[in-house]
């Protein structure tokens, strides 16, 4: 979890202000999500309303999951493929209207997310047909997201030495295999 990763960066100048001349441990932004939490977002977004209730597809909206290491966040675009048309008029979408007509990404607050020591694919999961609430709980009964899991090491193990015999698609202990 982010929390517990210390960010290294250079930031005090020498005297003579010619650059860096120390390392200093930032602790994790402070925005991090504890478990069973959600967080704050610029745009009241419901996964219970788009999961839930319209059954859009995880790979709707987070694209490449299947493809890629990373589950993309929705690009404005995508959520204005239908909000053109659906709910125009709440304030909501009016929201997300101004990041549409101003170019810009809405900055969601992020609340999953693993230590920059782990290599993740969601691509691996997702083709091994783990269900994307075995880690991020049942997105589809949340009006806002919240972190259902925190994304330990333990929590990691436990389910790699569940599917350790898998005929298909078999976990690995191997370290290097999440560890970079």
């Amino acid at each position: 979890m982010v929390a517990a990763i210390a960010v290294w960066t250079y930031f005090a100048l020498g005297p003579a202000g010619r650059g860096p001349t120390a390392k200093v441990a930032l602790a994790a932004p402070s925005r991090a999500a504890k478990r069973g939490q959600a967080l704050a977002q610029p745009i009241d977004f419901s996964h219970k309303i788009h999961a839930g209730d319209n059954q859009i597809a995880c790979l709707y909206c987070h694209i490449g999951a299947d493809q890629s290491a990373v589950a993309t966040i929705p690009a404005v675009q995508t959520c204005m493929g239908c909000h053109r048309m659906v709910a125009a008029g709440k304030p909501e979408i009016e929201k997300l209207r101004k990041y549409w007509d101003g170019k810009q990404p809405i900055p969601w607050a992020k609340v999953y997310d693993v230590a920059d020591h782990v290599r993740f694919t969601h691509k691996r999961h997702v083709k091994a047909g783990i269900a994307c609430q075995t880690c991020h709980g049942p997105v589809e009964t949340m009006p806002a997201i919240r972190l259902q899991q925190d994304l330990t090491m333990g929590f990691c193990v436990r389910c790699h030495k569940q599917h350790l015999n898998d005929k298909h698609t078999p976990a690995s202990l191997d370290c290097a295999t999440c560890h970079k």
